[in-house]
């Protein structure tokens, strides 16, 4: 079986929107998330890239396409890559890349790039910490967003700094058995073996 019939594109992405449906609106993880995709507005792109560089293609290319596109149309941008990556401590080190480029692109101050992985995980954590969950996604996912779309959700939300230990709490919260309960895995062949334990597979 080829990669891409592994990871059929339209199976990548109605797992990757059950799983902003159910975990990151219906978790309340980003509280900004459900108004973009309740007005259409998040651009999801599945990348074929199988190494940092052909992906590093792809982010230049949905960079400049989400900079010339209308933020009433287009406010932000999933680009998920299923091929690649799927070591988070190699997917950790494309960021460098990803910020860079945004750099080189003259982008910087109007687009930023964010971040999820299946096997995500915060310094000074265990691998199975429920709190993972919170940046974990089916797929290694790289989050596109407009700096002004930022600041407006900011200022709509006074204490968004607040986000981060709220999360962390809620997650606590619902523990291990309540995220795999939400079931947010991936459904393609072969990528529950690269999730990790917390991933959210069924």
């Amino acid at each position: 079986m080829s990669s891409a019939d592994a990871f059929p594109p339209a199976t990548v992405i109605d797992d990757t929107v059950r799983w902003l449906e159910r975990a990151v609106i219906g978790l309340n993880l980003c509280p900004f998330a459900k108004g973009v995709h309740t007005k259409g507005q998040i651009h999801y792109a599945v990348s074929a890239a199988t190494d940092a560089r052909e992906l590093l293609q792809d982010l230049e290319r949905e960079l400049e396409a989400l900079a010339e596109a209308p933020a009433a149309q287009r406010d932000t941008t999933l680009l998920i890559a299923p091929h690649c990556l799927q070591d988070f401590l190699d997917f950790n080190d494309f960021l460098e890349l990803a910020d860079g480029l945004v750099e080189a692109l003259d982008l910087g101050g109007i687009l930023q790039v964010a971040s999820f992985h299946p096997q995500f995980q915060f310094e000074g954590t265990a691998p199975d910490d429920v709190t993972n969950a919170t940046n974990r996604a089916p797929y290694p996912t790289l989050h596109l967003l407009r700096e002004d779309s930022i600041d407006q959700a900011v200022e709509a939300f006074p204490e968004a700094e607040m986000i981060y230990e709220r999360n962390m709490a809620t997650l606590q919260q619902l523990g291990p058995e309540g995220w795999a309960a939400l079931d947010v895995g991936p459904r393609c062949p072969f990528s529950a073996k690269t999730t990790g334990k917390m991933a959210g597979s069924a």
